[in-house]
């Protein structure tokens, strides 16, 4: 239930071996005592960081900028992989900022990936929502091409990475070149990217509305879309990473056993669709961590997540 073992690529198998030796009961949970308290975003907003990040304005907005990390060694010659990361927070700028993806933005950098950290606008921020969320998060991963001309990145070995709604909003983006030319959110020019790390992420929004009172606390899905999955059904197939099947990259979906935002059951459906249309898809479950240990470089979920996405970039195993 935890793994998929059939149809998995070769690129992806190594990986998929080394979180299986994660995914093991913890002793509380074996000896029958009761789980240790699950973490909370607050809690990863205050992991230590080693590096800030170099803050860069992608456009006008006071939060259209990301946070630039660049791993030791990287030079015009050695130009280094790059991870787009999205932070999450139910598409509403109360509950997350860059400052709860920096701490994975950070521990990549210190394992040999730079990266670009996107803050974006909320469906309550002025011209968030529809349609300002997605070309913000579009037009950030559009600005590694200017980055790269003034820092040693390697626009051929991208890979994006999300949490929650910055998942789906990941996931999104690797969707995006198939968009039609009448759709709102079409343009731009995408990046090729190697993959998708989905942290947690929501990859089904038709399915999240029926949950996201009771995940977000917030007419979430509606906010984001203008209008419920029903009243804006054209929406909904533009935005909803699983109406937008197949993507034509790989997606590795990471989370633990606990996340009850993206429960694993929710997460195995979105892969079953999406290997039914021909993607490379697969899901790796950490037993008893939740959705935000996953964020968290030192748990095992987090570590799972770093592992991910340096294998997607062809990066070979790294275990400090």
């Amino acid at each position: 239930m935890l793994i998929p073992t059939a149809g998995l690529r070769c690129a992806l198998a190594a990986l998929l071996l080394s979180a299986s030796r994660l995914i093991a009961p913890s002793t509380a949970s074996a000896q029958g005592t009761a789980a240790p308290r699950l973490m909370r975003a607050g809690d990863v907003d205050t992991v230590p960081l080693r590096e800030t990040g170099i803050r860069i304005a992608y456009g006008r907005d006071s939060l259209q900028f990301g946070e630039l990390r660049l791993p030791a060694g990287a030079t015009s010659t050695h130009r280094a992989p790059i991870a787009i990361v999205i932070h999450g927070g139910c598409w509403y700028s109360p509950y997350a900022s860059v400052r709860n993806s920096a701490p994975l933005a950070d521990a990549l950098a210190q394992h040999g990936v730079a990266t670009w950290n996107v803050e974006y606008r909320r469906y309550n921020n002025p011209g968030g929502g529809w349609t300002g969320t997605f070309r913000d998060v579009a037009d950030g991963a559009d600005y590694v091409r200017m980055l790269a001309k003034q820092y040693p990145l390697d626009t051929t070995r991208i890979v994006l990475a999300g949490h929650s709604a910055g998942g789906h909003l990941a996931l999104w983006l690797a969707s995006r070149r198939s968009l039609e030319r009448s759709s709102p959110l079409f343009g731009g020019t995408p990046l090729p990217v190697r993959g998708v790390v989905s942290v947690g992420g929501i990859a089904d929004l038709r399915e999240f509305y029926g949950r996201e009172r009771n995940t977000c606390g917030n007419p979430a899905v509606e906010s984001l879309l203008g209008g419920t999955p029903d009243s804006v059904p054209a929406r909904l197939r533009d935005a909803s990473p699983i109406e937008r099947l197949p993507l034509g990259v790989p997606t590795v979906h990471i989370a633990g056993d606990r996340d009850f935002i993206a429960p694993v059951a929710v997460r195995e459906a979105y892969v079953t669709a999406a290997k039914a249309r021909g993607d490379s898809a697969h899901v790796v479950t950490i037993v008893g961590d939740g959705h935000f240990e996953a964020m968290t470089p030192y748990k095992a979920a987090g570590r799972a997540v770093i592992d991910a996405i340096r294998r997607l970039l062809d990066l070979p195993p790294d275990h400090r």
